[in-house]
């Protein structure tokens, strides 16, 4: 999966936002904290959902499992407006 060229990334500070741009299906922004910005930033590259959960562990701390849980819930809601190509 990767993030669909349809949609930018806009950071500032500790805040993300993911704006849809051209021919985007969805009118709106999506808006994160610092987490979401990680793994738009590994969506750049054809990735899986795998991959991503397994390189954050490398680089954070996930002693309650949180990293799959925000994973999941992130890849979801991205789909969910279009902003992933499986």
């Amino acid at each position: 999966m990767k993030l669909n060229k349809n949609f930018l990334i806009h950071k500032t500070g500790s805040e993300v936002v993911v704006v849809p741009m051209g021919n985007a299906n969805f009118s709106g922004v999506i808006k994160g904290n610092e987490t979401l910005g990680v793994i738009l930033d590994y969506l750049k590259k054809d990735i899986t959902k795998e991959q991503i959960i397994s390189e954050m562990k490398k680089i954070y701390d996930d002693e309650n499992g949180q990293i799959e849980l925000d994973v999941n819930n992130i890849v979801t809601r991205l789909k969910a407006v279009g902003a992933i190509d499986d």
